[in-house]
C-alpha cells in the first residue's frame, strides 16, 4: 500500500513537471511566442533545469533537445526509483537501469500524447466558443502542426474542421500501443 501512495504522489510530480518540460519543448518546435501568460508559466518553470542543460545539450534543427531531454531524464529517474523499490527487473541493477531507461522513454511519449490531445481538444472547443480569447492564437499554433496533414484528407463538412477527430483518433492508437509496451516493461504498472 505505501509503495502505491509514493507511486501516486512522486509519479505525479514527476508527470507535472515532464510534462511541462515536453510543454517547452512543443511552443519552440511550433515556434509559439513565450510573451504570453502561458508562455511565462512555462519558462518560469523550467528555467532553472533548461538553461543549464542547454549548455550540454544543444538544439537540432530547432528543436529544443535539452527540454524533451530533461523530460525524459525526470521519467527514467522516477521508474528507477520505482523499480529499485519494487524489486523489479533484478532491482537496484544495471539491468533495472536499463528497464529504467526504457520505461522512462516510454512514459515521456505517453505524456507527449496527451499533451498533443490536450492541444488539440483545447484548440478545437476555443475555435467553437471563444475565438478571440487570449489563448486561443497559442493553442491554434501549437495544434497546426497537428491537423495540417489530416485537413488535407479530410475536407471540412458543413463548415466544420472534422481534422481534430483524426487527429485524436490517431493518437488514441498510439497510446494503446505505447500501452502494450508498458505492460511489457512493468506489469505491475497496468495499461
Amino acid at each position: 500500500m505505501l509503495l502505491s501512495i509514493f507511486t501516486l504522489v512522486v509519479g505525479t510530480v514527476s508527470d507535472l513537471l515532464a510534462f511541462v518540460f515536453l510543454a517547452r519543448f512543443a511552443m519552440q518546435w511550433a515556434r509559439v511566442p513565450f510573451r504570453n501568460p502561458l508562455g511565462r508559466f512555462v519558462l518560469a518553470l523550467t528555467d532553472w533545469a533548461v538553461l543549464p542543460a542547454r549548455k550540454l545539450v544543444p538544439g537540432l534543427f530547432g528543436l529544443d533537445l535539452a527540454s524533451f531531454l530533461l523530460a525524459w531524464l525526470v521519467q527514467a529517474l522516477f521508474m528507477s526509483v520505482v523499480i529499485g523499490i519494487s524489486g523489479m527487473h533484478g532491482g537496484a541493477t544495471a539491468a533495472g537501469f536499463g528497464v529504467a531507461i526504457m520505461a522512462g522513454l516510454v512514459e515521456t511519449v505517453r505524456l507527449a500524447i496527451y499533451l498533443a490531445m490536450a492541444v488539440v481538444i483545447v484548440s478545437a472547443l476555443l475555435s467553437w466558443i471563444n475565438p478571440y480569447a487570449p489563448v486561443a492564437p497559442l493553442f491554434a499554433q501549437l495544434a497546426e502542426p497537428l491537423l495540417r496533414p489530416f485537413r488535407r484528407v479530410i475536407p471540412p463538412i458543413g463548415g466544420v474542421d472534422l481534422s481534430p477527430l483524426g487527429v485524436l483518433l490517431l493518437l488514441q492508437v498510439g497510446l494503446l500501443m505505447l500501452g502494450q509496451v508498458r505492460v511489457a516493461l512493468l506489469p505491475f504498472y497496468g495499461s
